[in-house]
């Protein structure tokens, strides 16, 4: 169940009429992709500080039968992004997720440009616990907390 006054209307944005958005043209670079990746993709990442952002620009292949970007994808960019935030904060570690925590907060829509930010909370010996958010905008679109286990060099 979403929070109290969480906004889940499917109703159409309003459109700016400034055409698609351009991710490279607003500094956002390739994220190199696995095979996965590249089915869902393309998939963005941009340098903010000591972090990174992460995005994709929906498209109606992303979408479901109501026109909105379908859920699976939203969790896919907030498991990828998380990952992440973890492979960064744990120098580079393999790491793999264990639990993923996802709440949907409004619909995102084709032509939104969808963005990923997490952060560490917490790091163990072998876990480290992460959240983040997806936003289009101003408006957030999905709140997402996890677990991820971390792995022996390969």
């Amino acid at each position: 169940m979403p929070p109290p006054g969480a906004d889940i209307s499917t109703a159409s944005p309003p459109s700016s009429g400034t055409g698609a958005f351009d991710p490279a043209g607003a500094g956002w670079q390739p994220r190199g992709n696995s095979n996965f990746s590249t089915l869902v993709g393309p998939l963005w990442a941009r340098r903010e500080g000591e972090s990174w952002a992460y995005g994709f620009l929906a498209g109606p292949q992303h979408s479901n039968a109501r026109g909105i970007v379908h859920g699976g994808m939203l969790v896919t960019l907030a498991d990828n992004a998380l990952g992440l935030v973890v492979h960064e904060a744990s120098g580079r570690q393999p790491a793999v997720t264990m639990q993923l925590n996802t709440h949907f907060l409004s619909a995102a829509h084709p032509g939104e440009f969808v963005e990923a930010r997490g952060e560490v909370m917490r790091r163990g010996r072998s876990v480290m616990f992460v959240r983040g958010t997806l936003t289009v905008g101003d408006r957030m679109v999905l709140a997402a907390d996890g677990i991820w286990k971390l792995l022996g060099a390969r």
